[in-house]
């Protein structure tokens, strides 16, 4: 017996890009529905549950972001990855705060859109509503007040600068997975803030420090090999 497909709804206003993706997605296992902008988007989700959606941000008549807003505080918390444009940091940190699971930079490889999509659900099937939604998160000791913008571990606070705390924040709503450098460059400067990704480094080792972590028997940030970093310890909600 197969089972059914993951349903995957994506929204965007540009058809050259839904034209040539939908088929795409389709190809790679999903069931997809498209919309051309989140109004369209929330007419589909009161008569069809996508397992994932896909959105542009900037859309005519409801955009992404706004998308999101509107599910989430009806208390839909269907998994979301929304397209960004590229060197707009602040848009990718507004489209995280709002509650969308992941995003990803316009141009993007549309099979990086399909792993992630998979990775989104493979964390909201094991941990119920995502990590990246929760004000508080907490893993061995430690504890991350998100809206507080602050760290402790055990009774102790973390001292963290703001871009330590971003990365320690993103990472551990992402645990298990692996980040490249030039993921969470991405993520955490926009291209336009950094060229380098030994930047990246240089603000793993001063996280680590801060949480007494041991680069060569992480209890936290873990080293990938040729490849970037990842959380190690189970984060939960609290």
């Amino acid at each position: 017996m197969t089972s059914a497909p993951p349903r995957l709804l994506l929204v965007d206003d540009e058809s050259s890009i839904t034209d040539g993706l939908a088929p795409f997605l389709t190809r790679s296992g999903f069931e997809v529905r498209v919309a051309a902008d989140g109004q369209q988007a929330w007419d589909v989700v009161t008569r069809w549950v996508p397992d994932i959606i896909v959105s542009d941000v900037m859309m005519p008549v409801l955009d992404g972001r706004e998308f999101v807003r509107r599910l989430r505080a009806a208390g839909d918390s269907t998994p979301a990855i929304l397209l960004t444009r590229v060197g707009e940091s602040g848009e990718r940190s507004a489209a995280l705060e709002e509650g969308a699971d992941d995003y990803l930079n316009k141009p993007f490889d549309p099979q990086e859109l399909v792993a992630r999509a998979r990775a989104v659900m493979r964390r909201v099937a094991a941990g119920a509503a995502p990590l990246v939604t929760s004000q508080t998160l907490v893993a061995d000791g430690l504890r991350l007040d998100r809206p507080g913008r602050r760290v402790w571990r055990g009774d102790a606070e973390v001292p963290l600068t703001p871009k330590a705390f971003q990365l320690l924040e993103y990472l551990m709503a992402r645990p298990g997975e692996v980040h490249t450098r030039e993921r969470l460059l991405s993520a955490l400067w926009g291209f336009d803030f950094a060229s380098h990704t030994r930047a990246v480094d240089h603000r793993v080792a001063e996280l680590r420090s801060a949480l007494g972590d041991d680069a060569t028997d992480p209890r936290y940030v873990e080293t990938v090999a040729g490849v970037g970093y990842r959380f190690r310890a189970e984060v939960r909600r609290a």
